[in-house]
C-alpha cells in the first residue's frame, strides 16, 4: 500500500537529509584541511592537555621554540612566572625570567594610550585630519585630507604598511624618517573608513604626531604618563638603552646566529612589566573614567607582537580574570611559528580555566 508523505514530513525528512549532508561536508572539509596545515600544528592542537603550566612549556620546546617565558596573575594573587628553554642558546644559559624581550607591536597599546590622554586632555582632535597636522604629507600620501586620526589608531586609514616593502627585515633599519620615505606617494589600499587594514605606518605616524603635539620625544611622554604612574621600571625604548645580555636571544628559523643586536627600533620590556601594564590598561588604573572609554572606543585592550626572532600575545581574560602574557624567542614570519605559539598561548589559558574548575 502507498503512503501518503505530508508535506510537514517530506520537509523534515529532507531537513534530516541537509543536515547529515551538511555534516558530512564539514567532516570532509575538516579531513582536507589537514593536509595543508603543517602536522607540527596538528599535533601541537591535539598533544594531552597537560595539567600545568611547566609541563606544557616543555612541551612546546619539542614543536621547536628555544625559549619561552609567561606571566600570569590571576584575580589578586601574586604574580607567577614560567620559564622554559633558552634564554642564549649557544652561552646554554636557561630562560630567564627577568629576561628582557623585544614587544614588537604591543607597542602599539602604548601608543593607542598616550592618543588616548592627549585626546582627553583637547591636545589632539580624532576626527582632525592627517594633513591639519601634517600639511606637508597632504599631497604625499592619499587621501590625507580625509585620513583622521581615529581611523589611524583604528587601521582604518588605508595607508600603505611600510614592513610589507621587499627586503624590509633583511636590513638594520634605519630612523622613522626613512620608514616614512617607504610610503610616500604609494597607493592608498582603500578609502578612509572603508574597511580594516592592519599597518605599521599608522602607529608610525601617530608616534610622530604625539612628538609634534607635546614638543619632545613620544618614548619621554610615554615614560613619564604611562609607565611612571604604573611604576613600570623595565621597559625601554632603545637597544642603546639596556645591557644586551639582559636581552633574550633571537632566533629566525634558518639563520644559526643570535639576531638580538639586530635594531629595527622596537620597545623593550620584561614580561612582568608588560603583565602589569596589560593589567592597568583593563582595570582601569592607568586611565580617569573620560581616558578609560574614550580608550575602549578605539582600541583593543591586548595584543600580539611578532617581528624576527620574537613574538609575543599579552591579553586580559575575563572568563578567568586574569593576565597571560606570552614571550617566544623563535620566529620565521611565514606564519607557521606564530600559529605555533597560538596554540601554546591557548592551552596555557585553558589549562589555568582547568584549574578553575
Amino acid at each position: 500500500m502507498l503512503r501518503y508523505v505530508s508535506y510537514s514530513e517530506h520537509c523534515q525528512l529532507f531537513n534530516k537529509q541537509k543536515k547529515n549532508l551538511l555534516r558530512l561536508l564539514l567532516l570532509l572539509g575538516t579531513i582536507i584541511s589537514l593536509f595543508f596545515v603543517p602536522w607540527i600544528i596538528v599535533k601541537a592542537w591535539i598533544l594531552p592537555l597537560p595539567k600545568t603550566i611547566d609541563a606544557q612549556l616543555e612541551q612546546a620546546l619539542n614543536l621547536g621554540f628555544d625559549g619561552i617565558i609567561v606571566y600570569v596573575q590571576k584575580a589578586n594573587k601574586p604574580e607567577k612566572i614560567y620559564t622554559a628553554g633558552w634564554h642564549d642558546r649557544d652561552a646554554k644559559i636557561p630562560a630567564r625570567a627577568d629576561a628582557l624581550f623585544k614587544i614588537a607591536s604591543i607597542n602599539k597599546l602604548y601608543i593607542a594610550a598616550a592618543i588616548t590622554k592627549l585626546a582627553a586632555s583637547g591636545e589632539i582632535d580624532l576626527d582632525a585630519t592627517l594633513a591639519q597636522y601634517f600639511p606637508e604629507l597632504s599631497s604625499r600620501i592619499e587621501n590625507a585630507q580625509q585620513i583622521t586620526i581615529r581611523q589611524m589608531v583604528q587601521h582604518k586609514s588605508g595607508i600603505a604598511n611600510y614592513t610589507d616593502t621587499i627586503d624590509f627585515w633583511n636590513i638594520p633599519q634605519k630612523d622613522r624618517q626613512y620608514k616614512l620615505s617607504l610610503i610616500l606617494d604609494a597607493p592608498a589600499s582603500f578609502s578612509p573608513g572603508e574597511s580594516y587594514q592592519y599597518s605599521n605606518s599608522n602607529y608610525l605616524l601617530l608616534a610622530m604626531l604625539i612628538e609634534k603635539i607635546v614638543g619632545y620625544s613620544d618614548f619621554q611622554y610615554i615614560a613619564e604618563q604611562i609607565l611612571k604612574p604604573v611604576q613600570l621600571e623595565h621597559t625601554y625604548f632603545s637597544l642603546s638603552d639596556i645591557a644586551l645580555p639582559d636581552l633574550m636571544s633571537g632566533y629566525y628559523v634558518g639563520v644559526e646566529p643570535d639576531i638580538k643586536s639586530n635594531n629595527y627600533g622596537a620597545m623593550i620590556a620584561t614580561v612582568t612589566d608588560v603583565g602589569r601594564f596589560i593589567k592597568a590598561l583593563n582595570d582601569g588604573s592607568l586611565f580617569t573614567d573620560d581616558e578609560q572609554s574614550i580608550y575602549e572606543s578605539l582600541y583593543p585592550l591586548g595584543h600580539g607582537g611578532l617581528m624576527p626572532g620574537y613574538q609575543s600575545l599579552a591579553f586580559y581574560h575575563p572568563e578567568i580574570d586574569a593576565v597571560v602574557v606570552q614571550f617566544i624567542n623563535t620566529t620565521d614570519l611565514s606564519g607557521y611559528e606564530w600559529n605555533l605559539s597560538q596554540v601554546v598561548y591557548n592551552r596555557v589559558v585553558k589549562i589555568l580555566a582547568k584549574a578553575e574548575q
